[in-house]
């Protein structure tokens, strides 16, 4: 057993407060709802999963400080917070493996340009990480194995570029950024002009900046600008997958998710949230708060704050109903055939007459 902690010194631990079970009980683990055995400590993040918490074998839960908990196990240990999710976050890290230790030096095998501009005592270079020529970068990155930071890149403090992850020409870091592996920032814009029959290339001059704190998941394309910027505001989070089409601007702290491709030109406020693959078409505006479920294309400006869904996407419940009619469509043929058969037997009635 490498770690245990009894459940008063994990309620501290949360910020919460036990409600029900005995404070010295120790915990020896954490589990999913469903998963979790004698001994271990799970939580309630989201009310779908309360017939869960029911049949939960854990021997305590987080739970919200305002949900009703009353049809629980009554041996189950609820520890309430205001935030299940968030706080569990701080049982992770106690049971967790540990963090992997910050090594600043250069390896052996990276090839760094010469006039690159670095403390090497405040930043780690992995093995075969390339580094080309004018790149500046902050104090306590991390570019991990196989990372290629192309020619006049910036990287702001404590940035983390993982392994073969991709930097291109003249991009712009801030601080705290994360780039997951397979990532490429700064790829051309997707531009062709159609000359006698021919698709000719358009020259992308442009750069890609990504401000503070934005976290770009695997496998993310962010293509620079044909001319100006790509930019990408302070504390966004863009998932796995996503393409990101040139001269787009993503406001503050949005949430993009996996498979959603936006096209060039578009304009995201503050704090929009895109489902699993939404759709966009270029050159639009979208406001700020505004929210598309999975699969949603956005033909249109949107600029009022709320939930969105369907193709093209309407508002929540406008969406919904949309989509649920194709599911009447055999209904509605076979009421159409009936009235047909009675629209028959009428003129044949009246013929006869």
């Amino acid at each position: 057993m490498s770690n245990s902690i009894n459940l008063q010194k994990l309620a501290e631990l949360v910020g919460g407060k036990l409600a029900a079970g005995s404070a010295e009980r120790l915990i020896t683990g954490l589990n999913s709802i469903t998963d979790a055995v004698e001994g271990e400590v799970t939580f309630l993040g989201n009310v779908r999963y309360l017939p869960a918490l029911k049949t939960t074998r854990a021997t305590a839960a987080l739970v919200p400080d305002d949900q009703d908990i009353s049809e629980a196990p009554p041996d189950l240990a609820l520890i309430r917070v205001k935030n299940p999710t968030l706080a569990f976050s701080s049982v992770i890290r106690f049971f967790g493996p540990p963090s992997v230790a910050f090594v600043p030096g250069v390896h052996e095998t990276a090839v760094v340009a010469n006039d690159v501009l670095f403390d090497p005592q405040r930043v780690s270079i992995g093995p075969n990480a390339v580094i080309e020529s004018g790149v500046v970068i902050g104090a306590g990155c991390a570019i991990h194995a196989g990372a290629f930071i192309g020619r006049g890149v910036k990287l702001g403090t404590d940035c983390v570029i993982h392994a073969n992850a991709v930097i291109k020409d003249r991009c712009v870091l801030g601080n705290r950024v994360v780039l997951h592996s397979g990532s490429v920032i700064g790829s051309d814009g997707f531009g062709y002009e159609l000359v006698k029959g021919r698709h000719q290339k358009i020259d992308q001059v442009g750069i890609v900046q990504i401000d503070d704190d934005v976290e770009i998941g695997s496998c993310t394309t962010i293509d620079r600008a044909r001319f100006g910027r790509t930019w990408i505001g302070e504390g966004s989070k863009i998932d796995n997958l996503v393409q990101i089409g040139h001269n787009c601007v993503i406001g503050k702290h949005c949430i993009i998710v996996s498979q959603t491709g936006i096209s060039g030109s578009t304009r995201l406020g503050n704090y929009v949230t895109m489902g699993g693959q939404v759709g966009v078409a270029g050159h639009l505006e979208i406001g700020d708060q505004v929210m598309f479920l999975a699969k949603s294309g956005v033909t249109k400006n949107v600029l009022q704050p709320g939930a969105y869904t369907g193709y093209p996407a309407r508002p929540l419940m406008e969406g919904r109903k949309m989509l649920s009619l194709p599911a009447r469509i055999p209904e509605l043929i076979e009421r159409v055939r009936e009235l047909e058969k009675k629209l028959a037997a009428l003129e044949g009635g009246a013929t006869k007459e």
